[in-house]
C-alpha cells in the first residue's frame, strides 16, 4: 500500500478551509442570460461595489457582492416593452427604471427609500437588473458604478418623462 504524499497532506486542511467559506450566490439565470452581449458587460463589473466585495454566483450572467448578498445583478432579463409609469432616471449615459422590489410598496403613493429595490436598463436588448438592499447600498453610488460595465449593451431607446414627450406634441393652433 502506498503512503500519500506529503504535500497531498498539507493541502486537506487548505480544502477544509476553503469549504468554509461562504460559497457562490444561488440564483436561476435570466431568461436571456446567454445572449453575447450580457458577456461584454459581466467582464466590465467591479470587483468591489459601494464598498461590498463581489462574490461568485450559480448563474450565468450574473454577480453579487456582500455577505450576505445585498446587489444581485442579472444580464438577460426580459422587461415588458409598453410604456412604464415608473421613474426612470439617467446615470453617466444609461437609463435605468427604479422601483421597490414589493409589488405592494410599488404601488404605494409614498415609497421609502429603505428595503429591497429593483433597477432595470431602459432601452438595451437584453436588459440588466439588478435587486439591491437600499439601506446597504445608496442607488446613487450602486448605479454610477455599474454604468460603465451596463453601457457595454448597446443603448436602442431613451427614458422620456411625460413633460418631455408633451413638448414634443404639435400645437393645435
Amino acid at each position: 500500500m502506498k503512503t500519500p504524499r506529503p504535500t497531498l497532506l498539507a493541502l486537506v486542511p487548505l480544502l477544509a478551509l476553503t469549504a468554509c467559506g461562504p460559497g457562490a450566490v444561488p440564483l436561476d439565470p435570466a431568461a436571456d442570460a446567454a445572449n453575447p452581449l450580457c458577456a461584454y458587460a459581466m467582464v466590465a463589473l467591479p470587483s468591489s461595489l459601494a464598498g461590498l466585495t463581489q462574490r461568485e454566483t450559480t448563474a450565468q450572467a450574473s454577480s453579487a457582492w456582500g455577505e450576505p448578498a445585498a446587489v444581485v445583478l442579472k444580464c438577460g432579463v426580459e422587461l415588458d416593452s409598453a410604456p412604464v409609469s415608473d421613474p426612470c432616471t439617467s446615470v453617466n449615459g444609461v437609463d435605468w427604471i427604479l422601483k421597490p422590489a414589493d409589488p405592494q410598496e410599488a404601488e404605494a403613493r409614498e415609497q421609502s427609500a429603505q428595503g429591497t429595490w429593483v433597477a432595470q436598463t431602459f432601452g438595451r436588448t437584453p436588459a440588466v437588473e439588478v435587486t439591491f438592499d437600499a439601506q446597504q447600498v445608496p442607488s446613487s453610488t450602486l448605479l454610477a458604478e455599474l454604468s460603465s460595465a451596463v453601457a457595454q449593451i448597446p443603448q436602442q431607446q431613451q427614458c422620456t418623462n411625460l413633460a418631455d414627450s408633451l413638448q414634443d406634441l404639435p400645437s393645435s393652433s
